[in-house]
């Protein structure tokens, strides 16, 4: 109901909403609009009241609450259904547990902060109250386990592809690390449930540094973490931008579910920053540390590395590329 309020609101632009008509189009009383009003105040809404006219929306914080989120949200299935926490330890550990008890496909966890927000090789991703995005997806996709890396790379292009939308442009280290001056922008890591021969369920949670400056970060990730705002000159809203990945990941993920994965993939060799490139890897299958020129993405979304050797698919490790 507080989502249809501030929608009115917002519709209305300069002018001010009577009591009465919103307690009208909603079906209640005139109190229990005043009360709703009061609840979204207290959420960092800021409403004019005036005895006569009624109210006008003069301001709304930019927190990732979902009555906010999700006006004007263009999507099929990603973020129809939202939950917001103003502080969590993981929100892949939420969503795997919303999941599990049969959460519907596109269900979101967003959080203003984690405290122990997961990365990939167990690393802990830095997630600060206010400063950035930090969510989590539910994905239910009829196909089989070992498809599950490519959702990985198609979180990438859809982030890549949302920032495309503020004047960003973004590179792709393999598989899905998002990249500025060297830097890193985004994380993302994909949790799965399957059995033999299918993907019960999925949990993709993306951290995006939007508002942090360089000095805001920890010193030990100065030197290796980037912010979009410190890529654009100036502060970005959190609420567009979530708006806008939400609805790039929705759309890539229609295509992928009725064709496949040939356009995700063909948008990330457009987007990457690490095939032509001399790599190090530490192959996760068995620990080995190789180097060689990464110059193709397989079928399956692996890492083609020529080597010494030969021609090496990496499916899973840590890639550095080599200056």
């Amino acid at each position: 109901m507080r989502k249809t309020i501030v929608e009115i609101l917002k519709n209305a632009g300069e002018n001010f909403t009577s009591g009465e008509s919103i307690a009208g189009k909603l079906g209640v009383s005139r109190t229990a609009v005043w009360k709703h009003i009061q609840k979204l105040r207290d959420n960092g809404y800021e409403i004019i009241s005036n005895a006569r006219r009624g109210y006008k929306l003069k301001d709304a914080p930019d927190l990732l609450l979902p009555g906010e989120i999700q006006i004007g949200l263009d999507t099929q299935i990603i973020g129809k259904e939202m939950h917001y926490e103003p502080s969590v330890d993981s929100t892949n550990r939420i969503a795997k547990a919303l999941a599990y008890h049969g959460a519907a496909e596109g269900t979101i966890v967003v959080a203003e902060e984690q405290h122990s927000g997961k990365g990939r090789l167990e690393r802990n991703f830095y997630s600060p109250r206010g400063k950035g995005i930090w969510f989590s997806v539910i994905l239910r996709p009829n196909f089989l386990p070992h498809d599950a890396p490519k959702f990985t790379l198609m979180a990438a292009v859809a982030v890549a592809e949302a920032m495309k939308r503020f004047n960003l442009t973004a590179g792709i280290k393999w598989p899905n690390d998002i990249m500025f001056d060297n830097r890193k922008l985004v994380g993302i890591l994909t949790e799965i449930t399957a059995e033999l021969a299918k993907i019960t369920y999925m949990v993709i949670g993306i951290g995006i540094n939007v508002n942090i400056s360089r000095e805001e970060f920890p010193e030990e990730l100065q030197p290796i973490a980037a912010s979009l705002s410190e890529m654009s000159g100036e502060e970005i809203s959190r609420v567009q931008f979530f708006r806008a990945l939400l609805e790039e990941f929705d759309k890539l993920y229609l295509t992928v579910s009725a064709s496949g994965f040939a356009e995700v993939l063909k948008l990330w060799r457009d987007y990457n920053v690490t095939l032509g490139k001399n790599v190090r890897v530490i192959s996760l299958s068995d620990g080995e540390n190789f180097t060689g020129k990464a110059v193709d993405l397989n079928s399956d979304g692996a890492l083609v590395v020529e080597t010494e050797s030969g021609r090496r698919a990496v499916y899973a490790g840590d890639v550095s590329i080599r200056i």
